[in-house]
C-alpha cells in the first residue's frame, strides 16, 4: 500500500502527498469527482464536513508540475481543511465573511510556503444542507456551472488567483441551489484540451462545451455527470495522449 506519510525524527507523520479526498454523505445531496490524467500538472479537488449542516468544496489549480509542486499542494488541503473547521463550525457565522477569511489564510500560506509567488486559481464552495445554499469564491479559477430550472449560469470569478499578492482577498457570493439543481465545477486542463482531427484539431474544448454537456444531461448522478463531461473531452480530443490533467465536480441537490 501506498504511503501519503513520512516520519519525522520525532516519530511524527508529515504529509508528503495531499491527503486522498472521501466525501461526506450530504442530506438531500449528491457530490462526486472524476479525475483522468497520470497527475502531473497541480489540480486537486478537496470536501470535508465542516459543521452539522455544512459542507467546504474546493477546485484548486497549483501551478507547475506536481514534483515541484507537492509541498504547496499539501499546504493549501491542510489549511482548507482545519481554518475551513475553525471558521465555519459554529452555527451563528457570517458565511460569506468565512469564506474570504478562508481564501485569505489559504493565499497567505500559499505564498510562505514558496518563499514568493505562486499562481493557484481556486474555486472553493460552503454547502448548507438544511438551506440548499452555496456560498463561494472563485479566485481567478475556470468559472463554475449553475444548472438549474431557469437554465445555466456562470459563477465566474470574484478575485485574483490565490498565492500571488499577500493583501489581495476574493469577495464572496451566495446562490440558492432548487431541488435538482446541479453545480459543475471543471479544471483548466479540461477546458483548455485541443481537439483532435480534422474538424476540432486546434481548438479547444472551451466552457462552451461544457456547458451544453450540463445542459443535456438533466437526469445523471453527480458521478455520472462528471463521466460524461470527461468522456465528451476524449471523444473532442479524438482519445489522443492526455494533454493535461482532467478533473470534473459536481454537487447536485436532490431534495
Amino acid at each position: 500500500m501506498r504511503s501519503f506519510f513520512k516520519f519525522s525524527g520525532s516519530d511524527t507523520p508529515v504529509a508528503v502527498e495531499p491527503t486522498p479526498t472521501v466525501f461526506p454523505n450530504i442530506d438531500g445531496a449528491d457530490i462526486a469527482a472524476v479525475f483522468a490524467g497520470n497527475r502531473v500538472a497541480g489540480d486537486f479537488y478537496d470536501s470535508v464536513r465542516v459543521s452539522p449542516e455544512r459542507v467546504l468544496i474546493g477546485l484548486l489549480d497549483v501551478a507547475g508540475r506536481r514534483e515541484a509542486n507537492r509541498k504547496l499542494l499539501i499546504t493549501a488541503q491542510e489549511t482548507f481543511r482545519e481554518s475551513g473547521r475553525e471558521l465555519f463550525s459554529a452555527v451563528d457565522i457570517n458565511e460569506s465573511d468565512a469564506m474570504i477569511e478562508l481564501n485569505v489564510l489559504i493565499n497567505r500560506r500559499l505564498i510562505e510556503a514558496s518563499n514568493g509567488v505562486h499562481s493557484c486559481p481556486a474555486f472553493t464552495a460552503c454547502y448548507h444542507e438544511r438551506l440548499g445554499t452555496l456560498c463561494y469564491c472563485n479566485a481567478g479559477h475556470t468559472s463554475g456551472l449553475l444548472r438549474d430550472s431557469t437554465g445555466i449560469v456562470e459563477l465566474g470569478s470574484t478575485g485574483l488567483p490565490l498565492g500571488l499578492f499577500s493583501h489581495a482577498t476574493s469577495d464572496a457570493r451566495m446562490v440558492g441551489m432548487e431541488r435538482s439543481a446541479a453545480l459543475l465545477l471543471v479544471s483548466q486542463g479540461l477546458v483548455s484540451c485541443e481537439g483532435g482531427g480534422r474538424d476540432n484539431g486546434g481548438h479547444e474544448f472551451g466552457l462552451e462545451k461544457v456547458r451544453k454537456v450540463l445542459q443535456n444531461a438533466p437526469s445523471l448522478s453527480a458521478k455520472e455527470l462528471c463521466s460524461s463531461v470527461l468522456s465528451s473531452v476524449a471523444d473532442y480530443s479524438g482519445h489522443v495522449p492526455l494533454c493535461d490533467d482532467r478533473t470534473a465536480l459536481a454537487l447536485i441537490r436532490t431534495r
